[in-house]
């Protein structure tokens, strides 16, 4: 048996330059080098130093995760710590979360990990997920999966094909500007599912063209036209990340929040969650 040698932070500069298709002179230029150093670098024939390791990750948007790989192969210790979110230091942490959601109700709002496991959720959310299945309740929540199986959210999803497009495409944009194992996993998973014809396309219920008076509804982004009750519910969605982290936990959070995109949604929400 043969063990491959771990990569040099030079293999790996190199990997992330040409993952965002820039030149070595454009990368020079941008981190106030010379495309000779840059070379040296990627070669194995210069030593970043620590500071230059970090320039040059800022320029090519290397995740907090990795830039921990770079210093570690460049031979310093890492710079960002990676705290567990149940650990007591993140209690203020978790606390502003709890009180940003519960603050958003009573419409949906949820935060998740860099792989869509949901880490706290309000009650609008629950709302959205009563009635489904035990086996995709148990365990942690994955938001992805809870939308796109067939037994999850996905039936009561208007315009599944659409929102399915719109959530696989943000997945593939994730996983070209991170080297992320279990999020292509995950993918790979989520895109293999089923999808039925859409209640919202003409003949997708087998009772005429889908149109009403929602239709008339000029939505600002494309929505999420759920089912709960017999009510048809529109949302818009906004995805919110915290500036500046210094931890890796911190940075591969994400806060979700649907906004009702017509006055009967809100109106609903609210006769629901006073």
């Amino acid at each position: 048996m043969t063990t491959a040698a771990p990569l040099t932070v030079g293999t790996l500069l190199r990997t992330w330059r040409e993952r965002r298709a820039i030149s070595q002179l454009e990368l020079a230029g941008r981190a106030d080098s010379s495309s000779r150093h840059i070379s040296f670098v990627e070669t194995g024939r210069s030593r970043p130093s620590e500071e230059m390791v970090l320039r040059l990750a800022d320029h090519l948007d290397v995740p907090m995760r990795d830039r921990n790989a770079l210093l570690l192969a460049a031979g310093y210790a890492p710079r960002y710590a990676h705290t567990p979110l149940d650990d007591p230091s993140m209690g203020v942490l978790r606390e502003g979360l709890e009180r940003l959601l519960t603050g958003y109700e009573p419409y949906p709002a949820l935060v998740v990990d860099s792989t869509y496991d949901v880490v706290a959720a309000n009650r609008g959310i629950m709302m959205l997920m009563e009635g489904l299945p035990e086996h995709l309740l148990a365990g942690p929540l994955n938001a992805m999966r809870l939308t796109l199986h067939p037994e999850g959210l996905a039936p009561r999803i208007r315009n599944l094909p659409e929102w399915r497009g719109h959530l696989l495409a943000q997945m593939e944009r994730q996983i070209a500007l991170a080297r992320s194992a279990p999020l292509r996993a995950l993918y790979e998973e989520v895109a293999a599912y089923p999808v039925a014809a859409s209640p919202d396309r003409p003949g997708g219920d087998g009772t005429g063209d889908g149109t009403g008076p929602d239709e008339a509804v000029p939505y600002i982004a494309l929505p999420l036209r759920i089912e709960h009750d017999g009510h048809l519910l529109s949302f818009v969605s906004s995805i919110s990340t915290f500036n500046t982290p210094m931890d890796v936990t911190v940075a591969e959070l994400a806060i979700e929040t649907l906004l009702p995109a017509d006055p009967a949604t809100a109106k609903y929400l609210r006769s629901l969650i006073p």
